[in-house]
């Protein structure tokens, strides 16, 4: 990777972690305010997000398939501006009505913008030094959940929860946009001719081998399992007898978390197989799971969960994309990671108005039930499909 390349990699990282607190952190951080400041049920306000995963899921691989035909730079530059947009629109919405229509409008523009779609771009132009690229983009990135917890809870505190989206959206514009078009620019010469190979049919192809959709399932599962326990971390360690601001301390420590967790990529280098990462980090979910359960007779263990927690899933987001291209091989990457991602962004989708559900409905020992069961199918199915020889790293 040359000097102007790993410098480009660096600035994605800094616009990632900035981009996903104003779009993805922004929402569980501002839960609690949120139903003070509007009166809606945990529900409605939930189904904002999901509607907004629902879009981005089903335009997955037409973003897969614009990146594979060279347009990945003109898409992180423009999209970033229009998310800041979409942000600032929910801190002036009256109705729940105009609540999801912006929410759905931000799923169509942030489905070009986040990590798919630079993992993507990444991996066709650094090719085998894409996994590096990609773990130095999670490093940083990882810590924009320690970043929007606090901000968003003096935001919310200071402004109203509703209000404390603007300042969110200040936070995207200033940031991603300029961080993302210099990184761009940076990355101008490697924008490559090969991307005019010849990819027709390699999704066709990758749709028909069972590994697809095995690999799909693995990203549903975990992001199911992700999406219920991020969407409900302040309110579900609450209920595990952690106060408030306790919880916020807690969840905070989410990205130091993944950091820690995506430090032994890079300690260990490609000495650590793909296979054994992936399997490794599926296993850290579940006893996160397990950990969550028994939390209730000892609240101190909430910090576990968010320490092996972060660490899984920390691992699991560089693993994506590599587990894509090793099993199904890098023709058409583009299109076959968004299609097989839109599993992954369907059950983040889902996760919100899931857990909210069983929340009103059931109670929180559904919750922590659920999330044993998803992590634990995502490691069968792992077993099942990783197999050593197969994902030598």
């Amino acid at each position: 990777m040359s000097r102007e390349e790993s410098l480009a990699v660096w600035l994605l990282a800094l616009g990632q972690m900035l981009i996903y607190g104003g779009v993805y952190y922004a929402f569980p951080a501002l839960l609690p305010d949120l139903e003070a400041a509007t009166g809606w049920s945990k529900s409605d306000l939930a189904l904002g997000p999901t509607l907004s995963f629902l879009v981005m899921a089903g335009l997955a691989p037409l973003a897969g398939r614009l990146i594979d035909h060279g347009r990945g730079a003109v898409m992180l530059v423009v999209l970033p501006v229009l998310v800041a947009a979409g942000v600032a629109l929910l801190s002036v919405v009256q109705t729940r009505w105009q609540w999801w229509s912006v929410w759905a409008m931000i799923g169509v523009v942030q489905s070009g913008c986040l990590y798919e779609s630079v993992f993507a771009l990444l991996t066709r132009r650094l090719g085998p030094l894409a996994r590096i690229g990609i773990t130095r983009i999670t490093l940083v990135a990882g810590l924009s959940g320690t970043m929007t917890f606090p901000l968003g809870h003096w935001l919310g505190s200071t402004y109203g929860g509703q209000q404390a989206f603007f300042g969110f959206a200040v936070l995207t514009a200033l940031g991603t946009v300029p961080l993302n078009s210099l990184a761009m620019y940076m990355m101008r010469r490697p924008e490559v001719a090969r991307v005019v190979e010849d990819n027709r049919g390699a999704l066709r192809s990758a749709l028909r081998r069972p590994a697809f959709w095995g690999i799909a399932a693995i990203f549903a599962l975990i992001g199911m399992d992700h999406g219920i326990l991020l969407t409900f971390i302040l309110e579900l360690f609450q209920q595990r007898g952690v106060s408030k601001e306790w919880a916020t301390v807690a969840a905070a420590c989410l990205g130091p978390a993944q950091l820690a967790g995506r430090m032994v990529l890079v300690l260990g280098g490609a000495r650590i197989a793909n296979s054994t990462v992936t399997l490794v980090s599926i296993c850290l979910l579940v006893a996160s799971a397990v950990l969550l359960a028994l939390a209730g007779l000892a609240p101190f263990l909430v910090f576990g969960v968010v320490a092996v927690q972060g660490a899984g899933i920390g691992l699991m987001s560089i693993m994506r994309p590599m587990l894509v291209a090793d099993v199904l091989g890098r023709r058409g990457f583009g299109s076959i990671s968004g299609a097989a991602a839109a599993s992954s962004i369907l059950a983040s989708a889902a996760a919100p108005s899931f857990g909210a559900f069983l929340l009103d409905h059931v109670g929180a020992g559904a919750i922590f039930a659920s999330l044993i069961v998803l992590s634990a199918s995502g490691l069968a199915v792992a077993l099942v499909l990783i197999r050593p020889r197969r994902l030598a790293g």
